[in-house]
């Protein structure tokens, strides 16, 4: 059968992830839940009030607040990414939003090693560089193209290249810190990526996520 295009393929996507969320949320849960219990080390920019995300532009009042609950494997994930992510970023460098990054990990173990990279990342200030990087050579699902390996390879690509980062991506310095992240959201119901808020208010998957239009609107409170 042919592939629909257009917004019949953006809810089949949706559909897909939805079971494939279903299924990956038991073996996140198995994974990450053996691994000792406390936050322990957090990325430097992390807002232990917004549920350890990592935050941008914490201090603004009466601006946006916006939330990306999401998983570096996810395709849907890539294509918000690719459709929000420069806009979301000129928010940020124009201080017009705070935006708080919620690192989740249910496809796998190569998503719980992103999520450690990204947090790796983000105490190098590197980490929306290294996050649109992840998305633009997003691979297959768990097949070694997040590796560790091809996370220091993708740290290089933007700069990330010292011994620091190096280190905390092949100890998994923040594997902790993923598994908090992973059970405020098994709390908070987060049960697609990615999921959006904005001031605390999710908004609508289907209207809202992949137009950049009425995306930008629902930001900026217009109708």
């Amino acid at each position: 059968m042919a592939k629909k295009s257009g917004g019949d393929n953006i809810t089949r996507n949706i559909v897909i992830g939805m079971v494939v969320f279903v299924v990956a949320v038991g073996v996140i849960f198995s994974v990450v839940g053996n691994k000792a219990p406390g936050v322990g080390s957090t990325p430097s920019s992390v807002s232990v009030a917004d549920g350890y995300g990592i935050a941008f532009n914490s201090d603004l009042k009466n601006k946006p607040t916006i939330d990306l609950w999401e998983d570096f494997q996810c395709p849907i994930c890539k294509q918000f990414e690719l459709t929000n992510g420069g806009y979301i970023q000129q928010l940020i460098s124009e201080k017009k939003a705070k935006v708080v990054y919620h690192l989740l990990s249910f496809i796998g173990p190569e998503s719980i090693l992103a999520a450690n990279a990204g947090a790796c990342a983000s105490d190098e200030n590197k980490f929306l560089a290294f996050h649109a990087y992840l998305y633009t050579t997003q691979g297959t699902e768990n097949s070694g193209v997040w590796s560790n390996a091809g996370l220091l390879s993708a740290g290089a690509a933007v700069g990330l290249s010292d011994s620091k980062f190096k280190s905390c991506v092949n100890k998994g310095s923040y594997s902790k810190w993923v598994t908090t992240i992973a059970n405020d959201g098994q709390k908070k119901n987060i049960n697609a990526t990615p999921t959006v808020f904005v001031n605390g208010k999710e908004i609508d998957r289907k209207t809202q996520y992949f137009n950049p239009v009425a995306f930008a609107a629902a930001v900026e409170g217009k109708k």
